[in-house]
């Protein structure tokens, strides 16, 4: 019995270290691929950056604010959620958290009376939406491994869209915000209506209006704002795409030290059971030889018995010596 408990302990202790080879490997996968993750978020900074520059050199030189995307609803009666999760697993909270906020901040606004319309961006997100029988306006998979601008000026448009249509009064966007590769937090931005900071705030230096616009600094706002929108849903992409990563690096990294620890407490119980097994083989042994010797004494005792009873005469007679 203890030889096939151990055999069975042997073979679960092999099946969680093929395991563990599989966690470690997609730790350092997941690893080296924060690093790419995080050099592609800090080189989409300059962009934004340089956008929201002009945005603001337009603003000095006269653009108004009365385009769509900067002008604030008087009532919001539908709002639009954008969730951000992950299109695979094995990758810690990083999706159930996302979700798990989007569905509570729905329901507060229901609770209200607003209508909600939900786009989803990736595939866990989309599955769990869909299988809990809520609307999914637009669905998005694919995108979280690698965002490209592509990807990211096809969502804004279909997200625009339903906005300028006044579909929707307020687009909000849930996603894990990267901070660093040991840091992440779920965030919610409104991405639309646009920050109007980004549009009314002016450098403290210099004149107001340091440039001549052609054709005008309306016309150039209303092409850049569409373009500014995208950039920002560019950058929350990338800043996921980090984030996943570093979720799943912890929880595979998480995933090898359990599997340290079991394969040493399967690797205990089996010394164990070998050493019950040992301990029944020896009792055995010493038990059949305590067995064999009394046995044998039982078979002697009548013959000791017997040669007690006859004495030493009967069994050798005198010598009688006959003379001649």
């Amino acid at each position: 019995m203890a030889g096939g408990q151990e055999r069975i302990i042997r073979g679960r202790i092999k099946s969680v270290q093929s395991t563990k080879k599989i966690t470690k490997a997609m730790e350092l996968i997941a690893a080296s691929r924060i690093v790419k993750a995080q050099a592609r978020v800090h080189a989409a900074r300059p962009y934004s950056e340089q956008i929201t520059e002009v945005i603001r050199n337009l603003a000095a030189g006269g653009a108004g604010l009365d385009h769509p995307l900067l002008t604030q609803r008087e009532t919001e009666a539908s709002i639009a959620y954008v969730a951000v999760a992950g299109d695979r697993g094995l990758a810690g909270g990083y999706s159930s958290g996302v979700i798990r906020h989007v569905e509570r901040a729905m329901a507060a606004d229901r609770a209200e009376g607003k209508r909600v319309v939900l786009f989803a961006v990736g595939k866990k997100a989309v599955r769990y939406f869909r299988f809990r029988g809520i609307a999914v306006e637009a669905a998005f998979e694919g995108i979280i491994d690698q965002p490209t601008y592509d990807q990211a000026k096809e969502i804004a448009k279909v997200i625009s869209a339903a906005y300028d249509s006044g579909e929707v009064d307020r687009v909000e966007v849930v996603f894990n915000h990267f901070l660093s590769a040991g840091s992440q937090r779920l965030a919610q931005r409104t991405l639309m209506p646009l920050d109007t900071t980004a549009v009314t705030e002016v450098a403290a230096e210099g004149p107001g209006a340091a440039y001549e616009f052609e054709p005008g600094p309306r016309t150039i706002l209303n092409e850049l704002l569409p373009r500014y929108a995208e950039a920002r849903l560019f950058a929350i992409l990338l800043e996921a795409s980090a984030s996943f990563f570093a979720f799943q690096q912890r929880a595979m990294k998480s995933a090898s030290d359990n599997a340290d620890e079991l394969v040493k407490s399967l690797s205990r119980v089996m010394n164990r059971a070998r050493q019950d097994s040992i301990t029944t083989e020896i009792m055995e042994i010493v038990s059949g030889a305590e067995a064999l010797r009394r046995g044998k004494g039982d078979s002697l005792l009548p013959t000791d018995l017997l040669l007690d009873q006859v004495s030493n005469e009967d069994l050798f007679p005198p010598t009688r010596t006959i003379l001649k």
